[in-house]
Formats: structure tokens, C-alpha cells, sequence
């Protein structure tokens, strides 16, 4: 009589050994991601003072497309490299020069009086949703990954409407474009988050590039609409 044996997926140690890389995973991609903020930090202050914010609120046409040539061109590398320790240099690089693209509207804020304050509360709502669906994502059982496909069309319907609005200049589709990016990429935080939870991505600069996107524009937008409804223009 033949031998039938279980899946190798159903051997306990298999189940210890996929828990353990899982755990590393979530473990080095929230170590990277906060490594990721020093550049960040420090690209947006070169961008201060060095005067690019100023170019770019000056040539918007132009800056969006350096925008959208560097960081679909950086992404590219980090993914082309992710197996390898290059790939957490461009990561950095990556968050660098998103820094230095975000300079532009924090200048902008801190152009008005209650700048910082405005600053501070974008950085802690942002801190609170990520806590809010990192908590979520741990503990639900049910399922998000069906999400992806409507969130992909989600997000190229916003970067479509974003470039549009550079020419078009309506107040209304601003406030409107960062209303719907922040519950968009809200809820691909959770779906990225919980993919990591479950094991869906084995690869920890994978990970931390797609939070830390997810993040960058819930912060990009939560503080581009305090700035519209809540800002002090003296």
C-alpha cells in the first residue's frame, strides 16, 4: 500500500518555519520603515532650503513630471534590486527624494500661521491610521486582498485627476482629490499591512516600499486638506 503523507504546508514544522519568516518580515519591514523617515526628514529640509521648493511651486508642469520620471524610476530599481542589500540604499534614496518632492507643500504650509501646528496634526493622523490598520489588519479574519484590483483603478483615476488639475487650477477638485486619497490609500495601508501579516510578502524592501507609499500620501493629502480648510493665511 502506498504511503500517503499530508502537504509539506500542513507539517508543524513547516507551519513554525513560515511563522518565523513572517514575524522577521513584519519585524524588518517596520525597522526599515522607520529608518525610511531620516531621509524623508532630511530630503524635505534640503528642499527648504535649498530653494527647489520654490522652483517647483514655480514650474508645476515641469516638477511633476521630475516627480513621476524619479519615483517611478527609483521604485523600479528598488524592485529590481530588492533581493539584495542595494536595494535598501535605493529604498533610502527613494524616500530621499520623495522628501525633497514633499518640500513644496510644506512650504506652503509653514507659509501660513498656524503651519506647524498643521504639520504636527497631519504627522499624528497619519500616525493614528496606520495604528488604526495595522490593528485591524492583525486581528480581522476576514480577507482584503479582493480589494487590489478597485484600489489599482482607484489610484490612477487620482494621479490622472491630480495631473489634470495642474492645468485645470479648481479649488473644489483639490479638496476633493485629498478626501478620496486619504480613504483610498487608507484602506491599501490595510490591504498592504495585512498581506505582510498573513505571509503574502516575503520580502521585507517590497513591504516597506508599499507602506511607506501608503503612508506618504495619507500624510501628503491629510496635510494638503488641513492646510485648505484649517489653514491661518495671514
Amino acid at each position: 500500500m502506498s504511503d500517503v503523507r499530508q502537504p509539506s504546508y500542513a507539517n508543524p514544522q513547516y507551519g513554525a518555519s513560515a511563522e518565523v519568516v513572517r514575524n522577521r518580515v513584519l519585524r524588518n519591514t517596520y525597522w526599515l520603515l522607520a529608518v525610511s523617515l531620516i531621509p524623508t526628514v532630511l530630503g524635505a529640509f534640503v528642499g527648504l532650503t535649498s530653494g527647489i521648493n520654490s522652483f517647483m511651486a514655480a514650474s508645476p508642469g515641469m516638477s511633476t513630471i521630475i516627480f513621476l520620471v524619479g519615483a517611478f524610476g527609483l521604485m523600479f530599481l528598488v524592485e529590481r534590486n530588492k533581493n539584495s542589500s542595494l536595494g535598501v540604499a535605493l529604498l533610502l534614496a527613494f524616500t530621499f527624494f520623495m522628501g525633497i518632492m514633499l518640500s513644496r507643500l510644506i512650504g506652503f504650509v509653514l507659509g501660513m500661521g498656524n503651519g506647524a501646528q498643521l504639520i504636527m496634526l497631519a504627522f499624528g493622523g497619519t500616525a493614528a491610521v496606520f495604528g488604526a490598520m495595522a490593528t485591524v489588519a492583525s486581528t480581522t479574519k476576514r480577507d482584503f486582498s479582493h480589494l487590489q484590483k478597485f484600489l489599482f483603478i482607484g489610484v490612477v483615476i487620482l494621479l490622472v485627476a491630480s495631473v489634470a488639475n495642474i492645468f485645470l487650477q479648481i479649488p473644489a477638485l483639490v479638496l476633493t482629490i485629498s478626501v478620496m486619497a486619504i480613504g483610498l490609500f487608507s484602506v491599501l495601508l490595510l490591504v498592504d499591512l495585512q498581506r505582510i501579516v498573513n505571509g503574502g510578502e516575503t520580502n521585507y524592501i517590497s513591504a516597506t516600499l508599499a507602506v511607506y507609499l501608503d503612508l506618504y500620501n495619507i500624510f501628503a493629502n491629510l496635510l494638503m486638506l488641513l492646510g485648505i480648510v484649517g489653514g491661518d493665511r495671514e
